[in-house]
């Protein structure tokens, strides 16, 4: 999905892989892919991988965009083993960066030109990432960038709720850029590794950053590229298998990169944070949505955790990437 420039040779700029990952999001994704189309860059192709759908949405993609090229992996083993795939797939076609994305999103048509530029001009900068907004309120900061700590969820959003009144408008490092949409530079993967499909969903971005800060590289934000996020569609707002998946994801990167020092103060704000939704979430009767955050938390405390994987590494069969259509990979089973 090359987007011709009058002016700017495809050639001689950095050729990007721009790959969103859906599971059972055939209308979200379909309008994501609308949105994505109109992004103005001379080298970029744009993908989608599909996570193991049974809801149509490799057929219904086909239908409405049958030059968009698909892939497909065997089931779904989370956004996190679909973000692996892609990563591994569009390094392995030689493009020098990829945009990984979710599927439940809107973008501004110079997105990815300004990514890019953000990103290219210095070769310190591993990931970038936009200024984001609620997709309901155009004008409601989501995120301008993150911080990062050992306290309750690891993540911290900067500009969270607020009006965007231009102050965020400035490219800066920050500690860590939202996997809702992440440009990647080939450097920084071969340093840093894959994304790591262990945490299924949610901190999987902040695990990543950390692992590029670590191996030299430093994650940007880009004010002037712009996206509109239906957020919390994917991990599905404040319910048991969402807030499960997020205690557990904690745990798993606390057990990576926590000092002991820091460990009493995330578990302190894990348990305290825990039961302060317990009382909250009382008159809803949601209080299984507070409780399986710790019961995620112990998961994550026990289980194996094996090491990320590197770049080049062979993922299972059932988180492999492959064209949808192959010879002997049909699209549906």
């Amino acid at each position: 999905m090359q987007q011709a420039s009058p002016t700017v040779s495809a050639a001689s700029v950095p050729r990007v892989a721009a790959v969103v990952v859906s599971y059972d999001g055939r209308e979200l994704t379909l309008q994501a892919v609308e949105s994505l189309r109109h992004m103005r860059y001379p080298a970029w192709d744009l993908v989608v991988l599909d996570n193991g759908s049974r809801d149509g949405s490799i057929e219904a993609l086909a239908e409405r965009f049958p030059d968009l090229l698909q892939l497909r992996v065997s089931e779904n083993r989370g956004a996190s083993a679909g973000y692996a795939a892609g990563m591994r797939w569009a390094f392995a076609q030689g493009y020098d960066y990829v945009l990984l994305l979710n599927n439940d999103i809107e973008v501004d048509a110079e997105m990815l030109a300004e990514l890019v530029r953000v990103t290219e001009s210095d070769p310190a900068v591993g990931v970038v990432g936009p200024k984001c907004y609620f997709h309901a309120e155009p004008r409601r900061l989501w995120s301008a960038g993150g911080w990062l700590g050992f306290r309750n969820s690891i993540t911290r959003e900067r500009g969270f709720g607020e009006i965007d009144r231009g102050q965020y408008d400035r490219d800066e490092d920050v500690g860590y850029v939202t996997g809702c949409a992440i440009l990647v530079k080939r450097a920084a993967a071969e340093a840093a590794g894959l994304w790591d499909p262990v945490y299924f969903i949610c901190v999987d971005d902040a695990d990543y950053c950390t692992r590029l800060a670590r191996a030299g590289f430093r994650s940007r934000y880009a004010h002037r590229a712009r996206l509109w996020h239906r957020v919390a569609w994917t991990t599905g707002g404040y319910t048991p298998g969402r807030n499960f998946r997020l205690g557990r994801s904690g745990a798993i990167y606390a057990r990576r990169f926590a000092r002991p020092s820091q460990w009493p103060a995330f578990l302190a704000w894990s348990i305290g944070a825990a039961a302060w939704a317990w009382l909250r979430e009382l008159p809803r009767g949601n209080q299984a949505a507070a409780t399986a955050k710790l019961r995620g938390l112990w998961a994550g405390l026990r289980e194996e955790l094996p090491p990320s994987p590197p770049l080049g590494a062979e993922l299972p069969e059932e988180i492999t990437a492959r064209p949808v259509g192959a010879a002997g990979y049909p699209p549906t089973p």
